[in-house]
C-alpha cells in the first residue's frame, strides 16, 4: 500500500498562535522550529512514499521550504488537521492508499510509532483509521492530572475494547482510577498519541460529515470518524525508553526541550 505522510500546520492556533514556528533547542544547543522537528520525525519513518507539509500560511510555507520540505498549500477553511490532510491528498491527485496525519505539534514522535500504526491498519481491513496509544506510567498520569487540576489541557486519553476498537477519546483523564502510582508504575490509562493513519476512502468522506456533538465538546477530530460509524483502531505502541509529549501550550516548550536534552536528541 502506498503511504503519504502529511503534516498539517496552521499559524492561527487558538491556544498558541504561531506554534509551528516556535524554536526548540536540542541537546547540542541547536535550535530548530517545531515544524522542522516534526518534518524530520516524519522523514525518519520507513516504508513511506512521500512526506509533505500542508499549510494555509505563507510564513510556514517559506520556513518549511527553507529547510527542504515539500509544501502543499491548502485553504484557510480547514477546521482541523484531518480536513487539511484530506485537502492536501486531493491536491496531490489522490492515489495514496494510506494517508498519515502526523500532527505538527509532536516532534518527539518516534518513527516506530508511525511504522507500527501503518502495520496495524494494514492488518485490520475493517478499520478506516488507526491511531497509536501509549500506556501511561505514573509520572505521565500524574502530569495529566496536574494539568487538569490547574485548568490546562494536557494529553488526550483513550479507552478501547478488547479488539482494540476505540470506545472514546477525551481531554479528561479516563478511565477514572482512585489508585495512586509511583512514577515508574504502569497504569490503566492510555495516552492517545496524535497521529492518524487513514484509508483513502475514509479520509475523502471526512470533510463532508457534519461536526458532531462529541467532536464539538471535546475538540478532538477523531471523534468525527466514530460519530459517523467508522471504526478507529487503537494500536498500542512501546516507548522503548523514549519520552513523548505534545506541544499544546507555551509551558510545554521547556518541558520538551528538557526531554530532548535527557534523550540526547539534537
Amino acid at each position: 500500500m502506498s503511504v503519504l505522510i502529511a503534516i498539517p500546520a496552521r499559524y492561527a492556533s487558538t491556544r498558541y498562535p504561531g506554534k509551528p514556528l516556535v524554536p526548540l533547542t536540542g541537546a547540542s544547543g541547536q535550535s530548530q522550529t517545531l515544524i522542522e522537528r516534526s518534518w524530520r520525525a516524519a522523514m525518519a519513518v520507513s516504508g513511506v512514499d512521500r512526506v509533505v507539509v500542508a499549510t494555509d500560511d505563507d510564513r510556514i510555507r517559506d520556513v518549511a521550504e527553507g529547510f527542504g520540505a515539500e509544501v502543499v498549500m491548502t485553504s484557510d477553511t480547514c477546521t482541523n488537521g484531518t480536513e487539511r490532510c484530506a485537502e492536501a491528498h486531493e491536491a496531490l491527485g489522490g492515489g495514496y492508499e494510506i494517508v498519515v496525519n502526523l500532527q505538527g505539534d509532536a516532534p518527539l514522535t518516534p518513527h516506530w510509532f508511525v511504522e507500527d500504526l501503518i502495520t496495524g491498519l494494514r492488518a485490520a481491513p475493517d478499520a478506516g483509521v488507526a491511531t497509536p496509544v501509549l500506556r501511561c506510567d505514573g509520572a505521565a498520569l500524574n502530569g495529566f492530572l496536574n494539568d487538569r487540576k490547574h485548568g490546562r489541557v494536557g494529553g488526550t486519553t483513550a479507552v478501547f475494547a478488547a479488539d482494540n476498537s476505540a470506545l472514546y477519546f477525551s481531554k479528561e483523564v479516563i478511565p477514572y482510577t482512585s489508585d495512586t502510582y509511583a512514577d515508574a508504575d504502569p497504569t490503566p490509562v492510555f495516552h492517545h498519541v496524535g497521529v492518524y493513519a487513514t484509508r483513502a476512502d475514509s479520509l475523502a468522506a471526512y470533510p463532508a460529515w457534519p461536526t458532531g456533538p462529541l467532536e464539538t465538546l471535546e475538540g478532538l477530530e477523531q471523534l468525527r470518524f466514530m460519530e459517523n460509524g467508522r471504526k478507529v483502531l487503537c494500536v498500542e505502541v512501546e516507548a522503548r525508553g523514549r519520552q513523548f509529549w505534545e506541544l499544546n501550550n507555551p509551558h510545554d516548550v521547556p518541558k520538551i526541550e528538557t526531554m530532548m536534552a535527557a534523550m540526547g536528541l539534537d
